[in-house]
This record gives structure tokens, C-alpha cells and sequence, in this order.
């Protein structure tokens, strides 16, 4: 009888491990076809002229908050490429994680602290066929340089940087202060690390990923 018990026991345990890994799994399980992400809620008066689309590499400086009404579609996935532990980095990453919770996107983090790891972790992000690969660190400027043009298939988002020569699929955004190319590289405006806010990073986010939702990628977004 207590042999029955305990293996009973063991069993209704196995049975509840199963139910949560299955739900954990589920919630993150990426392997699974999903929908075209799609732009839900149009861009506002002043984001581009419709009538004459950004050419490739341009910058545009679209109205404050003509951003505001996009959101991505259910199921939207993202991965935030990250490197370096500056405050300025942490605000970034701040603002990419807020956003995500906000618009119920599934994100997943890939961090990397070393110089031999930024190339390694960039793959992985590419291993995971996000929808959108949103980086924010001015570690990765360089990697990304060297890895985006093989991959024109993924999307990038950089937040708080750009690159010099970016591609059909690498968006950048950015402002006075934050313009970081490259090593060796100048910048559109002085380096000002007191100019990475929270609230201007998030603005950030949000305007780079209405852009890319909406077909305008390969551009740079400056905001004001």
C-alpha cells in the first residue's frame, strides 16, 4: 500500500513538473510559425512626407509623438542584443524591456561582456529568428557593421547609436548626444552621455520600431 502511495506520489509530481516546464516552454517557445508582424495603428502627420519616402541612409526627424498610435502586432518577437554595463547602456535597456512589457511583446536578452563575445551573441540572436533585433550598447556598433549586410533578411534596430553605412535592414535612432558610428569614426553630434534620459531612449524605441513596422528601415530617426 505504501508502495502504491509513493509511487503515486511520484507520479502526480512528474505529472506537475510536466505542466510547468510545458507552460514555460510554451510562453517562450519560438520554434512554432507565427504571423507576419504587421503595424497595428497608423503613423502620424509629420513622422515622413508619404509622398516622398526617405531615400536609403537618410535621416528624417519626424514630429514628436507622430509615433505614438503604433504598436506591434500579438506575438511580436524581439531580441535585445546588449553589451556594456555604462549607466548609459542600462537606460537603453531599460527602455527596451519597458516597452516590451507595455505592448506585450515576447523579448528575450542576449548580453555579452566580452570583445570575443559580440560577434558569437549577434549569431545567436540571429539563431533565433526574432522579428526584430534591437541593440543598445556602443560595443556593438562595430560587430553589427561587419554582421548586418550577410543577414538582410533581419531586421535591426539600434537605439542610441548608427551605423556609417547601414543597410536596407538595420534602422537606427537616435539624438543630439548619442550618435555613436564607430571606432574612429566621427559623430553627427559631440558624445554626451548626460543626454541618454529615460524617457528620451523609450521615445526612441518606440518611433525606431513604428518605423521599421511600417517599411521606413535602413534610415536613421533623430529625434529632437
Amino acid at each position: 500500500m505504501r508502495a502504491r502511495l509513493r509511487l503515486a506520489g511520484t507520479l502526480a509530481a512528474a505529472a506537475a513538473t510536466a505542466v510547468l516546464v510545458t507552460g514555460c516552454s510554451s510562453a517562450d517557445d519560438w520554434s512554432r510559425p507565427h504571423a507576419q508582424p504587421t503595424s497595428v495603428g497608423d503613423l502620424g502627420a509629420g513622422f515622413v512626407d508619404p509622398g516622398r519616402p526617405p531615400a536609403p541612409e537618410a535621416t528624417i526627424s519626424p514630429s514628436a509623438g507622430s509615433w505614438d498610435a503604433v504598436h506591434p502586432s500579438k506575438g511580436y518577437r524581439v531580441v535585445l542584443l546588449t553589451a556594456g554595463s555604462d549607466p548609459q547602456t542600462k537606460v537603453l535597456v531599460t527602455a527596451v524591456t519597458e516597452w516590451a512589457d507595455e505592448e506585450h511583446v515576447s523579448l528575450k536578452t542576449i548580453a555579452a561582456s566580452e570583445h570575443s563575445q559580440f560577434i558569437p551573441r549577434i549569431t545567436e540572436a540571429l539563431d533565433l529568428k526574432p522579428d526584430l533585433v534591437i541593440s543598445a550598447g556602443n560595443d556593438l556598433i562595430d560587430p553589427l557593421a561587419m554582421v548586418t549586410p550577410n543577414h538582410l533578411d533581419q531586421q535591426f534596430l539600434v537605439v542610441g547609436a548608427e551605423l556609417a553605412e547601414p543597410t536596407a535592414n538595420v534602422t537606427a535612432a537616435d539624438w543630439t548626444g548619442a550618435s555613436f558610428r564607430g571606432e574612429g569614426l566621427g559623430m553627427s553630434s559631440t558624445y554626451d552621455p548626460a543626454s541618454f534620459t529615460l524617457a528620451r531612449a523609450a521615445a526612441a524605441v518606440r518611433a525606431g520600431v513604428a518605423s521599421v513596422l511600417n517599411g521606413l528601415t535602413g534610415i536613421v530617426i533623430w529625434l529632437s
